[in-house]
């Protein structure tokens, strides 16, 4: 089950309000939704949960970049909400660098035969591993743990070494840190 929270910052303090991500594909429309509710580009952020599993924040002001923090990223790659965090370059992969290479791959016959040739002898048209199939780690791999900006909430009062530490109820513990917990309770 999973729990979405838009918390937008103010002059009067932060305004709270749970939102739906049915329309959100991907992290530009995260983006967009998050801007919608800031009234003067103020800080906004999105938090998503999914139950003692992993937790998310994307922090967005104004026109800036977002900034993206997930609590477990294994977890979150098992997500289709925590697909949309974990962007290429979150990763630090190339972006649509697998796209890339599959094409490539595809245009090119990698045994040095043309398509419709029988490959070299004791060669399979099936068999398509390779010798370095086991050397080092896999390269479409999601780390384990937390990934992305551990400063994304510094300056709002909650340190890289607390948001590190926080497991279960990330989010009260973060809206307490940010004294926003009053508005938050009305939409949890």
């Amino acid at each position: 089950m999973y729990f979405a929270a838009l918390l937008a910052r103010t002059e009067d303090g932060w305004e709270a309000s749970d939102t739906e991500l049915d329309d959100v594909e991907t992290l530009s429309d995260l983006t967009d939704l998050a801007r919608d509710a800031s009234m003067d580009e103020d800080t906004v952020l999105v938090y998503i949960e999914q139950e003692d599993a992993w937790f998310g924040v994307v922090r967005v002001d104004g026109e800036e970049d977002p900034r993206i923090f997930v609590s477990n990223a294994s977890a979150a790659a098992r997500s289709s909400y925590g697909e949309i965090l974990l962007t290429d370059e979150l990763l630090g992969r190339e972006p649509e660098a697998e796209d890339s290479i599959a094409a490539l791959e595809e245009l090119v016959g990698l045994d040095g035969t043309e398509d419709g040739e029988p490959g070299p002898p004791g060669h399979s048209d099936t068999d398509h591993a390779t010798d370095d199939d086991d050397d080092g780690p896999d390269a479409d791999a999601v780390p384990a743990g937390p990934l992305g900006d551990t400063g994304v909430l510094s300056d709002l009062g909650l340190p890289e070494a607390e948001l590190l530490m926080l497991r279960t109820d990330a989010l009260a513990e973060i809206a307490d840190a940010l004294g926003a917990a009053e508005v938050l309770e009305t939409v949890r």
